[in-house]
């Protein structure tokens, strides 16, 4: 069950009441017989657990060796250089694609 927080208007009291849903909010005050409001407080929530987060729904990498991957990429690159017969590669893109 919930706890409410009621505020005396007349002698600034404040009530902590442990209420179901579906009783009736407390009215007068037990010390002056005031008027009491409702206190209306922040919530701290905490989401803990999986399926909170963007990157929970996604699906998983493959696993790579980092260190070959890294190894492998700037051979590449070197080859495909000395390939093109050590020409400048500043071509544009819509002229590699039609080629």
């Amino acid at each position: 069950m919930p706890t409410y927080e009621y505020a005396c208007t007349e002698c600034g009291d404040r009530t902590e009441v442990v209420q179901s849903f579906s009783d009736a909010p407390l009215t007068t005050c037990t010390v002056c017989g005031g008027r009491l409001r409702k206190v209306f407080s922040p919530v701290g929530i905490v989401f803990k657990g999986s399926g909170f987060y963007r990157t929970d729904s996604r699906g998983k990498p493959a696993k790579t060796d980092g260190a070959g991957d890294k190894a492998k990429k700037p051979a590449e690159t070197t080859s495909k250089a000395s390939s093109d017969g050590g020409g400048s590669t500043s071509t544009p893109k819509a002229a590699e694609k039609s080629a």
